[in-house]
């Protein structure tokens, strides 16, 4: 349910996917609920140890694949540099390099498992670059625990 990246699609589809959902879901009477969650400096969050153990657990990438990754994002280090005066370089030790066309791959694959969990409890999510929409749909006539959801709420 990626549509950055990928031919023929854009903002446009994305925007056309998740409100055919919420109409599909409010012609048959049900409620529909929508939840927008935007990565701030999505790219930059990206922890490279966890990325790593990632790549070995969600994928069984190991051995010199593994080391090319690691290689890839390791000995890279940042720096300010304003009229001729710079800072001391930093190592980084999360982020994807941008501007690379291998940066966004690597993105999608530090955030797939979102993807699992969100379909565990049975949402539907949709993913534009670093946004992801999550939508739920339910008859009105779903009636909550309100003891089991919310305990420390008093039944009216």
């Amino acid at each position: 349910m990626q549509t950055a990246y990928r031919a023929h699609h854009s903002t446009e589809t994305a925007v056309l996917k998740v409100l055919g959902d919420i109409l599909r879901a409010v012609e048959s009477g049900d409620l529909a609920a929508l939840a927008l969650l935007d990565l701030s400096a999505a790219f930059d969050t990206v922890d490279h140890v966890t990325w790593l153990q990632r790549l070995r657990i969600s994928y069984g990438l190991g051995g010199r694949v593994h080391d090319w990754f690691q290689s890839y994002l390791s000995g890279r280090f940042q720096f300010v540099c304003c009229g001729g005066s710079s800072l001391t370089p930093t190592k980084l030790i999360c982020g994807v390099p941008q501007g690379s066309v291998f940066g966004p791959i690597l993105f999608l694959l530090y955030t797939a498992d979102l993807l699992q969990l969100v379909h565990v409890h049975g949402l539907e999510p949709h993913l534009y670059a670093d946004d992801t929409q999550i939508d739920v749909s339910a008859t009105p006539h779903l009636v909550w625990n309100f003891r089991t959801v919310f305990p420390s709420v008093s039944a009216m």
